[in-house]
């Protein structure tokens, strides 16, 4: 038996399958880069410059009627703030209706707001740590309180978004009363962190110095350069098996938009984020400040759900279960998927049972 025996024939009649089945998906594409992203209610509550804080589900869509004539529920769930990432749009949240992590934890019961952080410009060179989170966050947070009645409310941090969130619950314990974070880096100097690796051998003032604002595409590209083969050469050729289900072209399609859609960087936080956590993993080494304000994990008391994935390249298990015995919470729980970074968001498992897992973990507390 020859293994390396080749057919040429059936060699040409696959490609010749392929090629048409491609053609077919290019085609088709065209219609489906049109799909929506978004399936979710939501309202415009409190807007400051460029970041906008909104509401989520039937709330928002019995505000825009004007239906607040009738009485309000007696109980209403607590409010519960989703801190995104920077270097991403939080559309991915409530990316369709059949993967939308909003729109099962509407299904839940809670209350559900986000913060967009909208689209730096030159205007936002000078941007730091500080006017995120001990400002935009914290402002957020405020308008929040008022409007429901409350002095403290539940946040949920994303990837970057949940070390701002660990940072601001540090700073401003009194507002937050159960935290829960995502995906999200602790410790930055774990042996498997490519991304760590990588950003501890720039010279982030260089590339401030040099662009300002620090382009989206840069970092997206450094991104992609993790896992180049699967990230920028498998899906595409995965793509020739989608052509005859519109459907999975708009998945696709919806997809493609976000992980290309990157703001800018604001200059200042960038430097300052980059500095303090890759290279200096200074919350890990508990030397962080902010607005020189110290950051203490250890003063943590509030009730932590840590949530990661076990195949995650961007943010590795260890980076984030090194959170771990830092808190002074006496209710810190894990709990772990078996999915990548961006399948936290969209996969099927999770879509399924991390917002019933969530609202059973709040409803418990």
């Amino acid at each position: 038996m020859n293994l390396f025996a080749f057919d040429a024939a059936q060699a040409r009649a696959e490609a010749r399958d392929f090629v048409e089945r491609m053609r077919k998906a290019r085609t088709r594409m065209q219609h489906a880069s049109q799909a929506q992203i978004g399936a979710t209610p939501k309202e415009l509550v409190y807007r400051e410059g460029k970041v906008a804080l909104y509401r989520y589900g039937m709330h928002a869509a019995r505000s825009r009627a004007r239906a607040g004539k009738a009485k309000p529920a007696a109980r209403q769930p607590p409010p519960l703030l989703i801190v995104y990432a920077l270097v991403n749009r939080p559309y991915m949240m409530d990316l369709q209706e059949d993967r939308s992590l909003i729109r099962g934890l509407l299904a839940q019961g809670l209350d559900v707001y986000l913060i967009d952080w909208g689209y730096p410009d030159r205007g936002d060179r000078f941007t730091g740590l500080a006017d995120y989170i001990l400002g935009y966050v914290d402002r957020c947070v405020a308008h929040i309180c008022a409007a429901r009645g409350v002095r403290a409310i539940d946040v949920l941090g994303v990837c970057q978004g949940g070390t701002f969130s660990l940072c601001y619950t540090a700073l401003r314990p009194k507002r937050v009363r159960r935290l829960l974070t995502m995906v999200t880096p602790v410790d930055f100097h774990t042996p498997d962190n490519l991304l760590s690796k990588w950003a501890r051998t720039v010279d982030v003032d260089l590339i401030v110095e040099t662009f300002g604002n620090v382009p989206g595409e840069v970092l997206n590209a450094a991104f992609l350069a993790l896992m180049p083969f699967r990230l920028m050469h498998q899906k595409y050729v995965d793509l020739a098996d989608l052509a005859a289900d519109p459907r999975a072209l708009e998945n696709f399609m919806r997809m493609e938009k976000w992980i290309f859609d990157s703001p800018d960087q604001a200059g200042a936080a960038f430097r300052e984020f980059v500095g303090a956590f890759y290279q200096r993993n200074a919350l890990i080494a508990d030397t962080l400040e902010i607005a020189g304000e110290r950051v203490r994990l250890r003063t943590l008391r509030q009730p932590i759900l840590n949530v990661y994935g076990l195949r995650d390249h961007l943010v590795p298990p260890s980076a984030s279960r090194a959170l771990a015995g830092l808190t002074g919470s006496g209710d810190y729980q894990e709990l772990a998927f078996d999915t990548g970074h961006i399948g936290m968001y969209v996969s099927g498992r999770t879509q399924r049972e991390l917002p019933a897992r969530i609202g059973e973990w709040l409803r418990g507390r």
